[in-house]
């Protein structure tokens, strides 16, 4: 059945609050998209854009699945399900505030919140693993540590620490892997006890054989005392060789979960049936709960059965309704890797192994990852009966981009707030085409600028601290240094407690950005309104003459500060077309301050800022002020990843088709196409000395910028070509 949109219109009451991306949420997201309530507002905190999938990291070790195969794009999810996402490990929560602390942010309030965070597989206590070793469990992390391990050359020392069915699994995996690499490899599964309890007889002796048959060295009864560079230390004095070395014993809760006053076992918060913890506003699923009513062995299986019971639970919380029990099954099918396409499979005391049972293994897995992979299509609301013949042609067939696609062409504003007449003030001066203006109080230049942003992003932290820097865009690119800004918000409606804790986000990421830019917040305005939409009007002091449009000179070089491609990875964002950790790493630009790049190219002859128009629109009004022709070479543009891609497939922003008319006689292709991609806190575009070009260049890379020189001026008409 297809999804239905949230209604944009009905005000947000509460606040429920996902901490973790684990398997439970991640069916929460799903079902919330298919469902949402009225009245409910949805937040995803994770890490990071993906939640790694456990059930196919051994085949993902093994090497018979890409890495993006075991990924579940949490971005992608909850732009389905309408929820926010904010990307950061949380580290804190507060009962008596209802706030989930998020290092480098302002606290996440909530009236519900869920924590699924899973487990870690370190062991902080042995002394030299948290400097030489990789922990199983964040998967994430393994994986890519093991890859790199696994695409070196020469003979393979590796150990297992945790001889359980998941070490063998993984060790098991991890020997076909190197046999696949054509490594000679030395693998030893160590264990304190003994190996391989969690299977009935019949298995484990199956299993032990696997383990024999692939050259797996298993010693029991063994203690650990140190695990050095290229070697583990026994406390019998022995040595084992091992440059990789894993640890699978260990099953340990995030510290901070035993320090938020909720009852613990172990560390692990306790749950009743209905997964709510100690506080009756917070629930915990997962491999980080403790039921307390029936005890499991940490589990993916039971983690998926948790989710229809805790998205009943979470709504009945918001709506008054009876809540539901959760009852675990006493017994599961344990499905078991065993390096190459084959597999063990026990339940009941019965146990089988060949590759039938790795493919049924394979058809689990791929039929829950599909639940992700393939998301229904989205419903918008239908259009009312009685409506003008050209309504729907003027909406379009998909939403209008946020930030700079939600903007008005070049064309349309030149006409209506072109060049207006002179004041016939000597302390106002208008220059031409930069969009801040310059006030002259006795000696003093200050320069005026505002800008504001629809919100594209749910998180509005991260939505502020891209318009701010937006907005001071146009300050760094004069060479002035920011003073004083106001704020202008339109809020959307909200309940007076979810307004305040927005207002709070939003003002708290202001200041912050503005505070290291050098400017003050003085004062702001809001209102309520549609949708929220964050803009400010900054002044900004200018020390020396300040830098325009118009001083660039033929022979001047082009330096570009940041990659381009935001305006069509957010609008294949909205439509879910976007990977989540593209989305992730366009967000992560767009919040890069231009303060330390602004203050390197304090010499330039012309600079200006890279937003709506696209780089070949601000370029264009650099050549019209400058009475220049310019040729850039698109092979030496930096650009987003995941951008080109998507320009392939024929997604373009909103704004696109009106900054394609600026320059028509450039040839059309994906690449050339993001050439007119509007931007969104775009990177600084300098015109400067050629001769010293690639030292301004390696100046900004050592200072964090991806710069590039990407063209130069010429004599000419104000035309841009490529070379």
């Amino acid at each position: 059945m297809p999804a239905m949109m949230n209604r944009p219109d009905l005000p947000a009451t509460r606040d429920i609050v996902l901490v973790g991306g684990g398997h439970t949420h991640a069916l929460i997201l799903r079902r919330w998209g298919m469902r949402p309530l009225a009245g409910a507002r949805l937040t995803l905190i994770n890490p990071g854009p993906t939640a790694a999938y456990s059930g196919m990291l051994p085949g993902h070790i093994a090497g018979h699945y890409a890495r993006d195969q075991l990924d579940i794009d949490l971005v992608k999810l909850a732009r389905f399900a309408g929820a926010r996402v904010i990307l950061g490990a949380a580290n804190g929560l507060d009962r008596d505030a209802r706030e989930v602390h998020v290092p480098s942010r302002p606290p996440v309030g909530f009236d519900l919140c869920s924590i699924d965070i899973g487990i870690t597989s370190a062991m902080p206590d042995l002394p030299g693993f948290r400097q030489h070793a990789v922990p199983a469990k964040p998967l994430g992390p393994f994986a890519t540590a093991w890859q790199h391990f696994l695409s070196g050359e020469g003979p393979a020392n590796v150990a297992v620490i945790g001889a359980g069915v998941a070490g063998a699994e993984l060790s098991l995996a991890m020997a076909h892997a190197l046999r696949r690499a054509e490594r000679p490899f030395n693998l030893t599964l160590l264990e304190r006890e003994s190996a391989l309890t969690g299977l009935n007889a019949s298995g484990r002796r199956q299993l032990l054989e696997s383990l024999g048959n692939a050259g797996i060295h298993l010693r029991e009864h063994v203690e650990i005392t140190k695990v050095a560079q290229d070697h583990i230390t026994l406390a019998n004095a022995d040595t084992i060789p091992a440059e990789f070395v894993t640890g699978a014993a260990a099953a340990r809760p995030a510290p901070w979960l035993s320090e938020c006053g909720l009852a613990t076992e172990a560390g692990f918060l306790r749950v009743n049936p209905t997964l709510q913890t100690s506080d009756q506003a917070i629930f915990a699923v997962g491999d980080c709960a403790h039921l307390s009513h029936a005890p499991r062995p940490k589990a993916g299986v039971y983690a998926v059965r948790q989710a229809p019971v805790l998205f009943d639970n979470l709504r009945a919380a918001c709506t008054g309704a009876r809540m539901r029990s959760y009852r675990p099954q006493g017994d599961y099918l344990k499905l078991v890797s065993l390096g190459g396409k084959s597999a063990i499979g026990s339940r009941f005391g019965l146990t089988s192994s060949g590759p039938l049972m790795w493919r049924w293994k394979d058809r689990i897995d791929q039929k829950f990852m599909d639940k992700f992979r393939t998301l229904p299509a989205m419903t918008p609301p239908p259009l009312p009966r009685d409506r003008t013949s050209d309504l729907a042609a003027t909406l379009g067939p998909k939403p209008m981009c946020g930030g700079c696609g939600a903007k008005v062409g070049r064309a349309a504003l030149a006409a209506q707030i072109g060049r207006p007449e002179r004041p016939g003030r000597s302390d106002v001066e208008l220059l031409p085409g930069d969009d801040a203006a310059l006030l002259r109080t006795g000696g003093v230049r200050q320069v005026l600028t505002t800008d504001h942003l629809r919100a594209f992003v749910d998180d509005p932290v991260v939505m502020t601290r891209i318009a701010a820097i937006h907005a001071l865009g146009d300050i760094w690119a004069m060479g002035a240094a920011p003073q004083a800004a106001t704020a202008n918000l339109i809020l959307p409606r909200l309940a007076p407690p979810l307004q305040e804790r927005t207002l709070r986000e939003i003002m708290e990421a202001a200041r912050d950005v503005m505070t290291q830019a050098g400017a003050e917040i003085v004062g702001g305005h809001t209102s309520v309104g549609a949708e929220l939409t964050i803009g400010f009007s900054i002044t900004g002091l200018c020390d020396s003459a300040p830098i325009t449009l118009g001083g660039a000179r033929p022979g001047d070089a082009l330096i570009l500060t940041k990659p381009i491609g935001t305006g069509v990875i957010m609008a294949a964002e909205m439509s879910g077309e976007a990977e989540g950790g593209w989305v992730a790493t366009a967000l992560t630009h767009m919040q890069q301050p231009q303060t330390g790049a602004a203050r390197v190219l304090a010499g330039a002859h012309a600079m200006t800022d890279v937003t709506g128009f696209g780089l070949i629109g601000h370029l264009t009004g650099m050549c019209e002020a400058s009475g220049t022709s310019a040729v850039i070479d698109p092979g030496q543009i930096p650009y987003l990843a995941g951008a080109e891609t998507l320009a392939a497939l024929g997604i373009r922003s909103t704004l696109f088709p009106e900054n394609r008319r600026i320059a028509p006689w450039i040839t059309e292709s994906p690449r050339n196409d993001l050439l007119f991609d509007p931007q969104t806190a775009g990177g600084l575009l300098a015109a400067v000395s050629a001769d010293r070009a690639d030292a301004l260049c390696a100046a900004l890379i050592d200072a964090g910028y991806p710069a590039a020189r990407i063209g130069h001026l010429e004599a000419g008409p104000p035309y841009v070509t490529l070379a």
